[in-house]
């Protein structure tokens, strides 16, 4: 153990990982303001669903601007490596503020890029090819540490294999769901549409995904199978940005695995775009080696220790919680759980006192239509929209109101369900880390992880 820690690496799959990851969230940015999305997601809403624990993350207004800002100067000075330590770490707060203001905008890709940044805020990405290194010349270095390379390539590993392991149920596997749902509604793209009329076709790629994610990390991390399984992540990641809405995901996927390739890859790339820019050879190959300080090294090995502590123990928290996850959706975020369920679903709330008040909710008056898609089929969503509505009809003349919805929910294609029962008064039920009894039971089993 003692002799890997002290084993050195090329830089260079560090640094070309380092400006093709702050290009992407660079153009992300760039492609979130342009759309309006900003706007659309982060100002226009009256309401925000903020996560348990995280209440202090406010919405900002016409200063979420502002946020979007920083956080694209931040992605493209970690780009080219200009004052790399400040800009990481303000792209990493200012990325994780914005993803958690709003729940009903969980992806697990913001997830995936919170982590990474804040991984990135411990490693030198910034020793080599950086314009941080041209200004101090004491910081140039074209060798690091293995395991600075190695804990990113661990990181990205953990994500594929939690994602495999999660697709290990009987859902997935023997009913093909909710594949056999989304692929029939592709039937008209050109080409490859037709297949999706076939039945066998959602048992093929629930097949296939469910492979591809517990072996692409060992096939990248081998040499002899590394080009293969790239084709892989390639077709894979293109067919999931074609099929469905998932943002830049694919693609950044697509520049993830490439940290697995080799450090001579790495020093081409460098080489050239080297002398795209007239940067002097002695610049690219210094032939030096970074080192921490002795204490920084154990500092940082011991952050990275419990970093991937957390990683490994928390998508198992679903197990303290009683009843079926994906109805419950108990630990179900931050659990690398991608693309499982198709859960559809529709909540109409009354609120009422004993004066006599009494109100159906249209629920377009406060919520935008993604944030009551989203809230109509999460309990935890639920609760927090009684409660806003709680507030809400106190401030306009409710005494003590009570809150009670009519929900129904479907959940991979099987018949719709109350997900609360209609004489639940929410408006007293308390959200918390504990189970949340008030969830009707599933009366179904889904075997498996």
């Amino acid at each position: 153990m003692r002799d890997y820690f002290q084993k050195t690496t090329s830089a260079a799959p560090l640094a070309v990982f380092r400006i093709l990851f702050g290009l992407m969230l660079f153009g992300s940015i760039v492609r979130f303001w342009s759309n309006g999305w900003i706007a659309d997601l982060y100002v226009t809403p009256h309401y925000f669903f903020s996560f348990y624990g995280f209440e202090f993350v406010k919405p900002l207004g016409d200063y979420t601007y502002l946020l979007f800002l920083i956080c694209g100067l931040s992605a493209l000075l970690v780009a080219i490596g200009l004052f790399y330590r400040v800009a990481i770490s303000s792209l990493f707060l200012s990325f994780t503020y914005i993803e958690l203001i709003d729940k009903s905008t969980y992806l697990n890709h913001y997830y995936f890029t919170s982590m990474v940044c804040l991984l990135l805020i411990f490693l030198p990405a910034h020793a080599y090819f950086s314009v941080d290194a041209y200004r101090r010349r004491s910081l140039l270095a074209d060798q690091i540490p293995a395991w600075c390379l190695d804990s990113l390539k661990l990181f990205v590993a953990l994500l594929y294999v939690f994602a495999g392991l999660a697709k290990l149920n009987s859902d997935w596997l023997v009913h093909a769901q909710p594949l056999r749902i989304w692929l029939p509604a592709h039937n008209d793209l050109p080409i490859i549409g037709s297949l999706f009329n076939y039945p066998w076709v959602p048992y093929a790629f629930s097949g296939f995904g469910c492979v591809y994610d517990l072996s692409i990390p060992f096939l990248l991390w081998n040499s002899s199978t590394r080009l293969w399984a790239y084709a892989a992540v390639v077709i894979f990641h293109g067919l999931t940005a074609l099929l469905f809405p998932i943002g830049m995901f694919p693609y950044i996927m697509m520049v993830t695995a490439l940290i697995f390739f080799s450090a001579n890859f790495h020093q081409i790339l460098i080489r050239q775009l080297g002398a795209w820019l007239a940067i002097p050879y002695s610049f690219l190959r210094p032939q030096r080696v970074y080192r921490f300080q002795p204490i920084m090294s154990k500092l940082v090995l011991g952050l990275l220790a419990i970093f991937f502590v957390v990683q490994i123990v928390f998508p198992f928290r679903y197990l303290l919680y009683p009843g079926e996850l994906f109805w419950t959706e108990q630990g179900y975020r931050f659990s690398w759980r991608v693309m499982l369920m198709e859960k559809t679903g529709y909540a109409q709330f009354t609120v009422k006192d004993n004066s006599g008040h009494r109100t159906i909710v249209n629920n377009s008056n406060f919520l935008t239509p993604l944030q009551e898609k989203m809230m109509a089929t999460q309990p935890d969503m639920l609760l927090q929209y009684a409660h806003i509505l709680r507030d809400y009809y106190t401030q306009h003349g409710f005494r003590n109101p009570e809150v009670y919805v009519d929900s129904y929910v479907a959940l991979n294609g099987r018949l719709g369900k109350p997900l609360v029962e209609p004489t639940t008064n929410l408006a007293n039920k308390q959200d918390s880390f504990t189970n949340k009894e008030w969830i009707t039971p599933f009366h179904d089993t889904i075997y498996g992880f």
